[in-house]
């Protein structure tokens, strides 16, 4: 079926456990290989971390399924060592249009700004991403990856779980410190702890088809309500690499998944929307029915939710896998700091605060995109019209059409891990911000920040420092000094972080701010650390 993709196969391999028959405990058990259980392992390779991912097939995700990344995963992904490879083979973009009917409503730019180093967004078909992020998992050796094995049963110790694990050899048991829930929206680790997964679930359905075409359409995204070529519905395009262009028509609240799904059916929809008799080929199709919900807590004893395990978005804005990147990020530096004893147990029940606030702000949007799109009255459907009439020629209207408004990262505004500003500063690196990456030069070559500030503590000031290091109990915040150990040539990094001689940042392993000053000041820089580790 596939033309332009072939799938990997990965080979069973019976454990040494399995063979001795003796348990064995692991730091740290994921379940799941697919994007976000894959970048789990890879951050725990990073921070050193040993690590056995479980996986119930042999291959990588069939069909394109999630296509569209933005900026702040690939610079995540780019941390642990994969974002330049999935970028190079994937369509970046950052201009959007919105289409009413057959004419332009408006269009959008989501970054304005230049220097970045990694684009707005990228479309890949997600079955890259995870064989990109295996092969490097297979060329470290602190993470094994397990295929065929499904996790069939679980219980939960005072400090430990144990897992029952179904393989074609066989059941056998295995022990984790702690167990990491990537096994997507139909979770069955959810079921075994007794979660809750509660929200709103929409009966509007969706078709998806990716077909093979040469076309001169723009590398944006096309997004149409109420197009002659499907009237009073909606329709998507993006581009993918390999001539592949992604379609989602909507279908209605009775449509006939089955029947939709029929090539023929399919064929002639996309020939509607074409309107010419151009070649192309139909690669893979689906029908979804999406929801808005997200479970009741993060974590469940030595079990953490991660992923669509723990949240699920309706596909407008693109927030279902970059939001499941930014969980396993905010979780794994956690781990690791507890695992050594480094930090108190308390650290990773901030997991829960921070990444169930983003679950909220994110599924706020999503539902908020999907009444925009799919109005349940009239009174909404004429608003939304208007709306659009408006944003043809008024700027006020433009903000308030929503198809999708487009993933970016919710500032952990209100954690307990930030030390708020004492003094003023301006600009939008505040505590609980993920830092933005800027161009600097490091040894006299041209680089970027967040490369140089790494997956530590970090302190960064602008100007001399008194010290090299910050430590708090077995915690060290290295110090980089702008002068000395990286330049700010343009200026972009003083601008963006409203810096001037003597600000100070105190970083956090994931690269959010966990407290600034105006001055250097080690006690005050201590206390913060102190705090950031919920110490």
């Amino acid at each position: 079926m596939f033309k332009t993709y072939d799938y990997p196969r990965f080979a069973y391999v019976q454990s040494a456990e399995q063979r001795d028959g003796a348990v064995k405990r692991h730091k740290v058990v994921i379940i799941g290989a697919g994007p976000i259980g894959l970048t789990a392992a890879l951050d725990c390779a990073a921070h050193g971390i040993e690590a056995v991912v479980l996986d119930d097939n042999d291959t990588v995700s069939v069909g394109s399924r999630a296509v569209c990344y933005a900026k702040r995963p690939l610079e995540i992904w780019d941390r642990l060592g994969v974002g330049e490879r999935m970028v190079d083979k994937g369509v970046s973009w950052n201009l959007g249009k919105v289409f009413f009917q057959d004419r332009l409503s408006y269009q959008f730019d989501l970054l304005p700004e230049e220097d970045n180093k990694m684009p707005a967004m990228i479309n890949l078909q997600q079955y890259y991403l995870e064989e990109y992020m295996v092969e490097a998992l297979g060329k470290q050796s602190q993470v094994d990856v397990r295929w065929k094995h499904k996790v069939i049963g679980l219980q939960q110790k005072n400090d430990h779980a144990v897992l029952s694990v179904e393989t074609p050899d066989g059941v056998f048991a295995m022990e984790a410190d702690w167990v990491l829930a990537c096994d997507g929206a139909n979770s069955g680790l959810r079921d075994m702890v007794g979660a809750k997964f509660t929200g709103q679930f929409f009966q509007d359905r969706f078709l998806i088809a990716d077909v093979i075409m040469d076309a001169e359409y723009p590398t944006e995204r096309w997004f149409w309500f109420d197009p002659t070529f499907h009237p009073n519905q909606s329709t998507l395009l993006h581009r993918q690499p390999d001539n592949v262009w992604r379609i989602d028509f909507q279908l209605g609240w009775d449509a006939d998944a089955a029947e939709e799904k029929k090539p023929e059916r399919i064929i002639a929809r996309v020939r509607e929307m074409l309107g010419d008799d151009r070649h192309f080929e139909l690669e893979w199709a689906s029908v979804y029915q999406f929801a808005c919900r997200r479970i009741d807590n993060f974590r469940y004893g030595r079990v953490f939710f991660a992923g669509d395990a723990a949240h699920q978005v309706s596909p407008f804005g693109a927030r279902g896998a970059n939001t499941g990147v930014q969980d396993t990020d905010n979780l794994i530096w956690k781990l690791k700091l507890v695992l050594d004893g480094a930090a108190p147990e308390r650290l990773v029940d901030t997991y829960n605060e921070e990444r169930a606030f983003a679950a909220d702000d994110n599924l706020l949007n999503s539902t908020r995109a999907t009444d925009f799109i799919s109005p349940k009255s009239a009174s909404s459907r004429l608003y939304r019209d208007a709306v659009l009439e408006l944003a043809e020629d008024c700027e006020f209207a433009r903000p308030l059409v929503n198809s999708g408004r487009l993933s970016v990262p919710t500032p952990y505004v209100s954690s307990s891990l930030n030390t708020p500003d004492a003094d003023v500063f301006a600009g939008k690196m505040a505590p609980g911000t993920n830092c933005a990456d800027v161009p600097v030069t490091v040894d006299g070559k041209s680089g970027w920040l967040l490369n140089a500030l790494g997956g530590g503590f970090t302190i960064l000031t602008f100007g001399p420092a008194p010290a090299e290091v910050v430590t708090s109990g077995a915690v060290k915040a290295r110090v980089v000094s702008v002068g000395r150990d990286i330049e700010d040539k343009c200026g972009v990094l003083a601008q963006r972080y409203d810096a001037k001689p003597g600000t100070t940042y105190l970083i956090r392993p994931d690269q959010h701010v966990a407290a600034r000053w105006r001055q250097f000041d080690a006690a005050k820089i201590k206390q913060a650390l102190t705090r950031a580790l919920a110490s």
